[in-house]
């Protein structure tokens, strides 16, 4: 199972950046990333900082089980693993997903000085943050699959940066940019999930 998951991770990394970050750079010759020179300390660094934690996380946790680290007590279950596999699965398709309804306004970070189209419609008519969102169920779903000390310590690794960027960084960014269209569009959509994690709306309904 530890292979497998590693086979699952490798393709959703390469696919969710490597893939992605191409097919922006063929559309609008921009790559897509931002945050180079992200002042240390910063909230968005330390984001930075865990979700990188995190993503070696990910892959270290596979090849530790392959290496003959011992699943945590009672959670190497077969069913277990087959539920992780296919949240991976899931969470690999719904990561590219979300991301082709960002269009050309997909980025990895924020960049202070730059303004992109707020996108609401596709997966963002369901969530915020939908990126997001399957990442982290993509990594649930590996935890699952190789349920060892590393995987879980990269799942909560990931879980807390993706809250960091989200709340203290990309938010407060989107507000500052979009003002009372992102204000009416967080107040009707959930920031994970539908229906939770609605911002009130100060600026009166649409």
């Amino acid at each position: 199972m530890a292979l497998t998951a590693l086979i699952i991770y490798l393709a959703w990394a390469l696919l969710a950046f490597g893939l992605r970050s191409w097919t922006q750079w063929r559309r609008t010759g921009d790559a897509g990333f931002r945050g180079a020179g992200l002042a240390r300390g910063s909230l968005q660094w330390w984001a930075r900082i865990l979700f990188a934690a995190a993503l070696i996380g990910g892959l270290a946790g596979p090849v530790a089980g392959l290496a003959g680290l011992s699943p945590l007590p009672g959670a190497d279950r077969p069913a277990l693993q087959a539920a992780g596999t296919a949240l991976a699965l899931l969470g690999t398709a719904a990561t590219l997903a979300a991301q082709t309804s960002m269009g050309t306004s997909w980025r990895v970070g924020v960049a202070e000085n730059e303004t992109t189209d707020l996108v609401t419609s596709g997966a963002f008519a369901f969530a915020r943050n939908p990126i997001f969102t399957a990442m982290i169920v993509t990594a649930a779903g590996l935890t699952a699959m190789v349920p060892n000390l590393v995987s879980l310590a990269a799942l909560v690794l990931a879980m807390v940066s993706i809250e960091l960027q989200v709340r203290a960084v990309e938010e407060p960014y989107l507000l500052r940019v979009h003002g009372t269209a992102y204000q009416q569009y967080a107040s009707r959509v959930g920031r994970f999930l539908p229906g939770i994690g609605r911002l009130p709306n100060r600026a009166g309904t649409s």
